[in-house]
């Protein structure tokens, strides 16, 4: 009996282990040939690059690509790479000032953001689309600065007072929002949307109709407020 016992001991520990073995699918292991929609993504843009080195929008997303994956200088190249490319491209401006931000570099963020709003401060239109960029970005406070700085640059130009309108609408400033889709209704009095958000912010309101030949109706319909 006892010679049998190591025998029997040792046939129940591999029935047990074999048991574990069903029960189990195994270590994981990853194959490092699975790539992930970015990695994919990364390699048509850099296949598109090889064609054409001169891609700002193709630099500019795989900055994207490699900002989100927080690869801070493989970013920052592709960003810089694209203003580059296009020294006008507002929305790589206003990523590479995201950038900074992000890796902690506050100080040279506030400083690219500032020049980069230097640069184009006789621009309405520049400024325009430069805070566009910002606001893209999350950036705030700096597309506000673009906003006014575009308003007092020119103050009848009717899609900055309409931008500043969304900006406001989306941070629920409605008396904000109001007066600034008004002021772009009575500048150009032909934008459904425009009117649309004042109905919706309670302002009454009505898309003139073209005026007769030789007519003089026009100045009352110019502001299209009733």
């Amino acid at each position: 009996m006892k010679a049998k016992l190591p025998i029997l001991i040792f046939s129940m520990t591999v029935c047990a282990f074999l048991l574990c073995g069903c029960n189990h699918a195994g270590p994981v292991t990853v194959d490092q040939n699975v790539k992930t929609a970015a990695d994919i993504r990364k390699a048509e843009l850099l296949g598109e690059l090889d064609k054409k080195w001169e891609n700002p929008a193709a630099l500019y997303e795989l900055g994207q690509l490699y900002h989100a994956e927080r690869d801070w200088s493989k970013a920052e190249w592709y960003y810089n790479s694209a203003i580059g490319s296009n020294p006008a491209y507002r929305d790589a401006q206003a990523a590479l000032v995201k950038l900074q931000f992000d890796k902690g570099d506050k100080s040279r963020g506030e400083w690219l953001a500032s020049t980069y709003m230097t640069q184009v401060a006789a621009s309405a239109e520049q400024l325009l689309t430069l805070g566009v960029a910002f606001e893209k970005q999350g950036l705030g406070d700096y597309a506000l600065k673009c906003y006014q700085s575009a308003l007092k640059t020119a103050p009848d130009l009717y899609t900055v007072s309409r931008q500043l309108g969304y900006y406001y609408l989306a941070r629920n400033k409605k008396d904000l929002a109001k007066e600034n889709f008004i002021h772009s209704f009575q500048l150009n009095s032909s934008q459904a949307d425009v009117a649309g958000e004042l109905g919706r912010l309670g302002v009454a309101v009505r898309i003139p109709q073209a005026a007769a030949p030789n007519s003089d109706n026009t100045g009352q319909l110019a502001t299209g407020l009733k």
